[in-house]
């Protein structure tokens, strides 16, 4: 089993930031990736970012440029640092772990204000 506790969403005007972050407990030693995914109201949860254990990161086109993914192993979080927001990021953001099974935290609500 592997838990996930997400922090760091709120309210911010459009060009502001955020930095999100995402404590992992429990059987980390089986995780293979770790990132964010999001959903906004009326549409399907789409993949923002992930990173390996490598350390090797993908975004989605729309955030390329403007969000970074990183992690601290030794705190067992990953982070997602978001700049130049924008209205359409608005949603509430869920953070995963993907091993033998995938893991999603609570999720944590980001209103990007125009």
């Amino acid at each position: 089993q592997v838990q996930l506790v997400e922090s760091g969403g709120g309210l911010v005007q459009a060009g502001g930031s955020l930095r999100l972050s995402c404590v992992v407990s429990g059987s980390i030693f089986s995780i293979n990736a770790m990132g964010w995914y999001r959903q906004a109201p009326g549409k399907q949860r789409e993949l923002v970012a992930g990173i390996t254990k490598g350390g090797s990161a993908n975004y989605a086109d729309s955030v390329k440029g403007r969000f970074t993914i990183s992690r601290d192993n030794a705190k067992n979080t990953v982070y997602l640092q978001m700049n130049s927001l924008k209205p359409e990021d608005t949603a509430v953001y869920y953070c995963y772990t993907r091993g033998m099974s995938m893991y999603w935290g609570q999720g944590t609500q980001v209103t990007v204000s125009s």
